[in-house]
């Protein structure tokens, strides 16, 4: 069977219990940390692909990146992914989770990439100026990546606007190696 669609599938069996528990805002958080500890760290996959880790080991490490603790119904969630042998899916099912629950409430997702730390009131400007533009209600944070080397990257669901120096340089080099080409 399809990855995708199990995932899709134990998501929207969450979204629904969760929504019938009340607790669909806390589970929000708590698959976004998920997702993000799946995204920032690569071995965490490997842990949960590895047979040889105990299912009691793996929902240790799920719990650590929760800070230690982990709310009932996720504990419940999380017994019946592990009892299925579906701990493999776990990224894709809080992505999927996640997905849901801001199509569920008209959420737009927003994050703002800088070189250096920004000024808390500069964050709330961009924030405010997505909104406007975007109708909803709106998840934004803010993340550093000293890579761009300046400017800034605005994500705004599936849109990008990269205004990095380091984007604008690669531009300029490659007209510049463009140039050269046809002078040759």
């Amino acid at each position: 069977m399809n990855e995708g669609m199990i995932s899709k599938r134990y998501a929207k069996a969450l979204l629904l219990y969760a929504k019938e528990q009340k607790v669909e805002d806390a589970l929000y958080e708590d698959m976004k940390t998920i997702a993000s500890a799946f995204a920032h760290e690569p071995k965490l996959h490997m842990a949960m692909d590895n047979p040889i880790l105990s299912l009691d080991d793996k929902l240790g490490l799920v719990k650590a990146v929760l800070g230690g603790k982990i709310s009932e119904p996720l504990g419940r969630f999380m017994d019946l992914v592990f009892k299925n042998r579906r701990e493999t899916l776990l990224h894709n099912i809080s992505l999927s989770y996640t997905d849901m629950y801001r199509e569920m409430k008209d959420m737009n997702m927003g994050r703002l990439v800088t070189a250096t730390p920004v000024d808390k009131s500069v964050a709330e400007k961009m924030k405010g100026l997505l909104q406007k533009i975007k109708p909803g209600t709106l998840d934004f944070e803010t993340s550093v990546d000293p890579d761009i080397e300046g400017g800034f990257i605005l994500y705004v669901d599936t849109y990008r606007l990269d205004a990095s120096v380091k984007s604008q340089l690669k531009r300029i080099r490659q007209q510049l190696i463009a140039d050269n080409s046809k002078i040759s």
